[in-house]
């Protein structure tokens, strides 16, 4: 196996790593596998570099050792609301689960914000009022509504 970045997230699974890198592949331009390392014979790959929208990672298939955690996720900035649907439904089938503020937990246990790009904007605004309210709509949402984060920014 050759190591093609000097950094890399790992994410630590329990068997079904390699399963989870070619799904993630799937959900984002600019995606693919690098590299599987196979040890055993038989047995699911051990390590899978894999490139997600152009960002290095890998997983490690190294045992039931450690559980996924919010306190790490992967966050995307969704382009439009197609996507944030597109992702959102992706994530959460097959057992994902939602959660508030654009979060959710897919069917291995890593979590994800699916974030409008238009959000930081609106967070960032000189206008403290509208990014208040953006801010007040953000915290009743799970799935990101663009249109309605726009409305509460604009009043």
């Amino acid at each position: 196996m050759a190591y093609t970045s000097k950094v890399r997230t790992c994410l630590w699974f329990d068997g079904r790593g390699e399963e989870a890198a070619e799904f993630y592949t799937t959900l984002l331009p600019d995606s693919h596998i690098e590299s599987r390392s196979y040890p055993e014979p038989g047995k699911p790959a051990l390590v899978v570099e894999f490139t997600l929208a152009g960002a290095p990672y890998m997983v490690l298939n190294g045992g039931p050792m450690f559980e996924h955690s919010p306190a790490a996720s992967i966050s995307v900035l969704a382009d439009d609301q197609t996507e944030i649907d597109r992702l959102w439904d992706a994530l959460t089938k097959d057992g994902g689960k939602e959660s508030m503020c654009g979060w959710v937990v897919d069917r291995f246990g890593v979590s994800w914000q699916v974030v409008p790009s238009v959000l930081p904007t609106m967070m960032e605004s000189d206008d403290k009022a509208a990014a208040g309210r953006a801010r007040a709509a953000m915290m009743k949402m799970r799935k990101f509504d663009i249109s309605a984060l726009e409305a509460a920014f604009s009043g």
